[in-house]
């Protein structure tokens, strides 16, 4: 390893270490030693220093063993002539960087508790993000597990100008990569840059702001440490599983931008622990072998036109990128992207006007692949700030298209119709709802672009399935009404159709493994009755995936023999798990959650858990952040069983599926709910109400505790008992 890349991080790393040993100190002084510190909603304590060092620092007083243990690993400042090897020592002061730099952020959340926003947003007066909470963190983490998005980018510092700010940014996000960004160089910030540009910044949009200073930095790491944590279930301490997960399956690179400082070189020396190589817009030394990282270590000089190139280059990163032929940029990073005010050209939808989407099928000569038609006024017809009802109509014809696959097309309108920028889209079939941006339409954007779009991209991923299609874009609210009864009437069907499937009357289910790559032993089979743990795959959409990609992810299974009908046990998914599983589970029930469950990933919408005293089951989302009558919140819960295990008493399960006939049945169903979270009732509460009253209980919703009743058991129960709930008179739910 270069001798001046060596020293500098050493140096660096005294320097962050004394500045946390100060920090430290006034903290004493001002809190005592017993005063709670750590990162807000996170279960893993400051997560560096507990995955590497499986320490848990939930004090001030804590900090003091963690300083020492920052002494002994910073070497000696390297000499003018040394006769050993740089690269070690380098790499223990990278560590003992992010152990302090964990400190001094987490003393900084003590002393200025609002510097920090919670959320996925920025505001008007802070763009400062801070650490992720646990409930970012998984509805993020499933994007790196499918692939959605690769890897992400730490960017130090600021570029030349606005201008190049944008245009690396830009091209980081057409590529789906997560930018975090930390740091100043000659007074500006990264973040700040693309802000004074006038682009969206934030979690939705890819673009994280975590903090003003170098120390922010560590926020990346921690955010990649806990992803070991969440989804491969990597347990604390075992420091060279979670660098080697890192390295294998964090698909991240440094960039520093400017002149590197010092701290800057330790922060780097940091990173090369974790496999995440360095590449640098400044003629620094080199570090060209192969060692630590998958290619070269530290890469400088590189051009701000190819530097993102460079850096996808060393990283190793597979990244599937296409080309969509409308005049904005377009990728999944966009999806998030908001349209709001001002700067609204044109509204549909979202109760303003008619809109409705729909995918048809039609016969090979009715269709005349590649033809977008707009029937109506285009974008070019109307004065900025306009709404116009809007009906989007993709019609497809191809020998192998099935009237199944059409919710399947549909779903991705959503997605696509986002990944526009300029674009916000929301909901679906006909309660749809679309804003254009102002910018996207001075670039050109029209309506016919999206039908552009869904062309270009249904026909990539899903091409398998049909040969044609074309798009119709109806403006005109006649017609649109009319669209709207037509689709109305399939949608009724289609509902009618999947509700009417039992896991009874279907001999083949399907797997599916994305989440492997995070969370390797953990495999979801999916039923009829139920639907993926995620909450976004259901038994069609896995029938759908494998015609589309037969050596996918989502492969079928021959249920085989019933082992227990009551619990949901079958001898050819036992065999499917057991393989897919490398032997690491060899069975589970797919209807209880007491007699060991199906295994649960990080990626789950809801876990459901035993609440003894109450006889009964509690369910809570991913998006609730408070305490739940099982002593621990959802961000603990996960932890604790989002590894790909099976738990007994606890499961993970999708939104949907808490009302599907098959859910919890083996432990007596849906009348043992007796605790869920206000926003989630609400959510599910109509589809809750009609099962309920299949189940013969119609006002169960009503006597379903939440938070404004209690979050403890001891808390909750005299309401169960004043309501009659019914999982009080069931037999004993632990027998």
């Amino acid at each position: 390893m270069s001798k001046i890349i060596a020293s500098a991080a050493i140096r660096g790393a005294y320097k962050i270490v004394e500045q946390a040993e100060e920090k430290w100190k006034q903290a004493m002084d001002k809190w005592g030693a017993n005063e709670p510190v750590g990162f807000p909603n996170t279960a893993y304590y400051l997560p560096v220093i507990y995955g590497i060092l499986g320490e848990k620092v939930e004090k001030v007083g804590d900090m003091e063993r963690i300083l020492k243990r920052c002494r002994t690993l910073l070497p000696p400042p390297v000499r003018e002539e040394h006769p050993l090897p740089y690269l070690a020592p380098a790499l223990d002061a990278g560590m003992a960087t992010f152990f302090a730099e964990e400190i001094i952020e987490a003393i900084r959340y003590l002393e200025q508790p609002d510097f920090y926003l919670t959320g996925e947003d920025i505001t008007d007066n802070n763009i400062w993000l801070g650490a992720a909470d646990d409930i970012i963190l998984r509805k993020r983490g499933i994007e790196f597990v499918d692939g959605t998005a690769p890897g992400f980018a730490a960017v130090l510092g600021a570029a030349p100008t606005n201008e190049i700010a944008v245009k690396i940014a830009q091209e980081l996000q057409q590529k789906s990569i997560y930018v975090f960004m930390a740091a100043e160089y000659n007074g500006k910030r990264f973040s700040e840059q693309l802000v004074e540009a006038g682009v969206q910044i934030g979690w939705p949009t890819r673009l994280v702001s975590f903090g003003p200073d170098i120390s922010a930095t560590v926020f990346a790491a921690g955010f990649a440490i806990r992803a070991g944590f969440t989804f491969g279930g990597i347990e604390a301490g075992d420091y060279r599983k979670h660098l080697i997960y890192n390295k294998d399956r964090i698909f991240a690179f440094a960039m520093p931008l400017g002149y590197v400082t010092d701290e800057w070189y330790a922060n780097a020396a940091g990173a090369i622990n974790f496999g995440f190589p360095i590449i640098a817009d400044t003629p620094i030394p080199e570090v060209l072998p192969t060692g630590i990282t998958t290619y070269e270590h530290v890469i400088s000089n590189v051009p701000h036109d190819e530097i993102v190139a460079k850096a996808i280059e060393t990283r190793g990163l597979k990244v599937a990128v296409s080309e969509v032929p409308i005049p904005v940029a377009f990728g999944p990073a966009f999806e998030g992207e908001r349209v709001r005010g001002e700067d609204i050209y044109l509204e549909t939808g979202g109760g303003r006007t008619p809109m409705v989407e729909w995918v048809t099928s039609k016969r090979m000569e009715d269709v005349e692949d590649g033809k977008i038609d707009v029937i109506g006024p285009e974008l070019t017809d109307v004065e900025a700030g306009s709404q116009l009802p809007l009906a989007i109509v993709v019609e497809v014809a191809g020998r192998n298209m099935q009237e199944d696959y059409e919710p399947i097309l549909e779903r991705q309108i959503h997605h696509l119709v986002n990944y526009a920028q300029g674009a916000m889209h929301i909901g679906q079939r006909d309660i749809a709802w679309l804003r254009v941006s102002k910018q996207a339409v001075e670039k050109g954007f029209k309506l016919s672009d999206i039908g552009t779009l869904l062309h270009a991209k249904l026909h990539q991923d899903f091409g398998r399935i049909f040969d044609k299609l074309q798009v119709k874009l109806y403006t005109e609210e006649d017609k649109v009404k009319e669209v709207v009864e037509k689709a109305k009437k399939v949608y009724a069907i289609r509902d009618a159709r999947i509700e009417g499937m039992t896991d009874e009357t279907t001999d083949l289910y399907y797997s599916c493994t994305l989440c492997q790559s995070f969370a390797p032993s953990h495999v979801c089979v999916i039923s009829p009755e139920r639907t993926g743990l995620c909450g976004s795959y259901n038994w069609m959409d896995c029938k759908a995936a494998f015609e589309i990609n037969p050596t996918g992810p989502n492969q079928p299974v021959d249920k085989g023999e019933t082992i227990d009908a009551k619990l949901g046990q079958w001898k050819g998914v036992n065999e499917f798990v057991t393989k897919a599983s490398r032997g690491k589970i060899d069975h589970y029930n797919f209807y209880s959650i007491i007699n060991d469950p199906m295994t649960t990933c990080g990626c789950c919408e809801c876990i459901a858990a035993v609440l003894p005293l109450c006889n009964g089951i509690m369910s809570v989302n991913r998006e609730y952040s408070g305490d739940t009558p099982c002593g621990m919140k959802f961000t603990t819960l996960a932890g604790t069983i989002g590894g790909g295990i099976s738990t007994p008493g606890f499961v993970g399960h999708g939104k949907y599926n808490t009302t599907q006939k098959k859910f919890a049945i083996g432990d007596g169903g849906l009348l043992r709910m007796v605790w869920m979270p206000k926003s989630l009732k609400e959510e599910i509460g109509e589809r809750l109400k009609t099962r309920a009253a299949e189940m013969g209980v119609p006002d169960l919703l009503d006597k379903i505790a939440d938070e404004t009743v209690g979050t403890s058991e001891e808390e909750i129960m005299p309401f169960l008992e004043e309501k009659g709930h019914p999982a009080l008179t069931m037999d004993s739910l632990l027998g």
